[in-house]
């Protein structure tokens, strides 16, 4: 099992489908898989997209300055990472919302010695804003806090079950990945992750599995070792 993970969920996952906004329900959901997976001892880092509200690089930003637009982007992250938050201390943890942004009446500032701290007294964390900076997104702020609080997997939540040659959803001959490295994804330019997370990720030698959070429960199989989704390796 592994002790210390750190879980990326996209902004349109919280939405569950609607497009737009947060969904209640899915929230609950997820943060009760979250406390369920915490309760075993793992100790759980969270990054969170904010593509139900506001993406930098979506049609709606075509025309805006793409600084304003990804600082946009990244106070949506804050969004989700509060709704997260307060769905995850109804189950009755401790969880903090570390922002890169800061912004001390609504989240605490990324220290990266506090947060492992917090990993360390069996607190769950959020971060949100991304790296705090433009032109990086969400994925690679996932890679660079995995890195930073000494995390052994990233994993990425996302609606289908693994890494393709091509969109399931469109391509019914696409083939799933059970295992492929961060260099194959480069090369065969499989939109996974943006090129600069998955550049960061194959530097560092972290490894990443893709999987599908549709299924009730799938957070806590990966994290006990069941093979589900694509393992991605340096």
């Amino acid at each position: 099992m592994y002790k210390r993970i750190l879980l990326k969920l996209s902004g349109e996952a919280l939405a569950a489908g609607r497009g737009f906004g947060v969904d209640a329900v899915f929230v609950n959901a997820i943060a009760n898989e979250i406390a369920e997976v915490a309760r075993t001892g793992c100790q759980i880092a969270i990054v969170v997209g904010g593509g139900n509200f506001f993406r930098g690089v979506a049609e709606q930003a075509v025309h805006m300055d793409r600084v304003a637009a990804d600082h946009m982007g990244m106070l949506s992250t804050v969004i989700n990472a509060i709704a997260l938050q307060d769905a995850i201390e109804k189950t009755g943890l401790f969880c903090r919302v570390m922002s890169a942004i800061a912004m001390h009446q609504v989240a605490e500032p990324y220290i990266r010695r506090r947060a492992i701290r917090h990993l360390e007294k069996g607190r769950i964390i959020i971060f949100a804003a991304g790296t705090g900076n433009p032109y990086f997104s969400t994925d690679t702020a996932a890679s660079l806090r995995a890195m930073e609080i000494g995390a052994e997997v990233l994993l990425k939540a996302t609606s289908v079950d693994g890494i393709y040659t091509a969109d399931p959803k469109t391509n019914p001959d696409a083939v799933k990945f059970e295992e492929i490295t961060y260099m194959d994804i480069l090369k065969l330019g499989l939109k996974v992750m943006d090129t600069t997370a998955v550049s960061l990720c194959k530097d560092n030698s972290l490894p990443m599995i893709i999987f599908s959070m549709r299924e009730k429960g799938n957070i806590a199989r990966v994290v006990q070792g069941e093979k589900l989704g694509s393992l991605v390796t340096a």
